[in-house]
């Protein structure tokens, strides 16, 4: 049994994948303080200063702005099934599998689902939403649409779209999930009334939390609803009154997690909003730069629309997907990600967000790629690459 066990015992890897990613070491260990009681008056202090962090990190003055118990799908649920009633019509922006899941839940809600679609690769064309609610049956209550498209790679501009939604008197719902603390996310701003996302990616937290926030729109619908949420333990309507000054009781807090989220905040506060967005950027320009530099093409062909904290790179077609992943698994200690859905089998899916967001990352993935692909027979010019990498560098 105990060798066994040492045998199970994790293992460092280098996490550039979609997510999880590297988390910092100051972050793993607030888990390890000892544990309060989830009504303690220690802990809601730590609370209270995760919230404030939150909003800071959302960029909204929203007061319910929380992390859910659960990882960034039980965001997309909490949403939904909060927003949305049966008979409910809501338009759901698909381009990748996060739209499709997100669909997926609003149709579980007995809402009357209209599908706006787009390639994969490409983002929502705002004149197709403009056409989903000059064709629509009847009153639309809200539009969904992913921001940052974990499948493909996909940044989709919000302003355009939610300046639709506003028009039509319907609600603005965003997943964050993998552009919350990595890329430009203005809550407020844009008008979006809700908006979920992920521990586990640009905020470089172990998976476990859904940072969200919700708009005073949005919670006057929350609050007129006809019938009762139908997920008790996602019910809004309860959960707030937790996170409020009345600090009614719910469910028992994920302690160890809220602790290690209120520092990985914290660390988003020190480093600034602006500096965070702009390494998240250099560093996917470098490695973009060095993946053309090998001779392969980015998923995502407009550079405007490439999401910096997920870079999708189509595979050659001479190459295995899988031994590629494998041999930079078994021999780097590296994990990058495949490709899901449509995309399955035709791109990696590399992760530079949060802590994983390092120059040298970006150099040590690319050798190591190189690597794996010249064990295939492509040809790599591995000067050209750190050339190009260093351009980006010095600039």
């Amino acid at each position: 049994m105990g060798k066994d066990y040492e045998k199970l015992a994790p293992k460092y890897r280098l996490l550039l994948g979609p997510g999880p990613v590297e988390v910092a070491s100051r972050v793993l260990n607030v888990m390890s303080n000892p544990l309060y009681g989830h009504l303690d008056p220690k802990f809601l202090e730590i609370t209270n200063e995760t919230m404030k962090l939150l909003r800071y990190t959302f960029q909204t003055e929203n007061q319910l702005t929380l992390p859910m118990s659960g990882t960034g799908s039980a965001g997309m649920e909490t949403v939904m099934v909060n927003l949305l009633e049966e008979g409910d019509r809501a338009i759901i922006c698909v381009n990748g599998v996060f739209g499709e899941r997100m669909r997926d839940v609003a149709s579980r809600c007995g809402a009357e689902v209209i599908s706006v679609e787009a390639p994969w690769g490409k983002v929502i064309d705002p004149e197709d939403v403009r056409r989903a609610f000059k064709e629509a049956p009847g009153k639309v209550k809200l539009v969904g649409i992913v921001h940052a498209e974990t499948s493909t790679g996909v940044k989709q501009p919000i302003e355009e779209i939610s300046q639709i939604v506003k028009e039509h008197d319907a609600l603005m719902v965003v997943d964050a999930v993998t552009s919350l603390g990595g890329v430009d996310l203005k809550i407020d701003e844009w008008g979006i009334d809700a908006c979920y996302s992920g521990s586990q990616k640009a905020l470089s937290c172990p998976p476990g939390l859904s940072p969200l926030t919700m708009g005073v729109k949005a919670l006057e619908v929350i609050d007129n609803r006809k019938t009762k949420v139908q997920s008790w333990y996602l019910d809004l309507s309860m959960i707030k009154n937790y996170w409020s000054k009345e600090r009614v009781y719910h469910h028992t807090a994920p302690i160890n997690m809220i602790y290690a989220l209120r520092e990985a905040l914290l660390m988003v506060y020190e480093e600034g909003l602006d500096e965070r967005f702009r390494r998240h950027q250099l560093n996917s320009n470098a490695f973009v730069a060095g993946i053309e530099a090998m001779g392969m093409k980015m998923a995502v062909e407009e550079k405007e629309y490439r999401l910096p904290t997920l870079n999708a790179v189509k595979i050659p077609d001479e190459i295995d997907d899988y031994q590629v992943r494998s041999y930079l698994l078994d021999k780097y200690g590296i994990e990058i990600g495949g490709g899901l859905g449509d995309f399955k089998g035709k791109v990696w899916r590399v992760g530079l967000m949060g802590e994983s967001s390092k120059r040298n990352n970006v150099i040590l993935l690319l050798n190591a790629l190189g690597d794996a692909l010249m064990q295939q027979g492509y040809k790599v010019d591995f000067r050209l690459a750190i050339e190009a990498i260093l351009d980006i560098y010095d600039i």
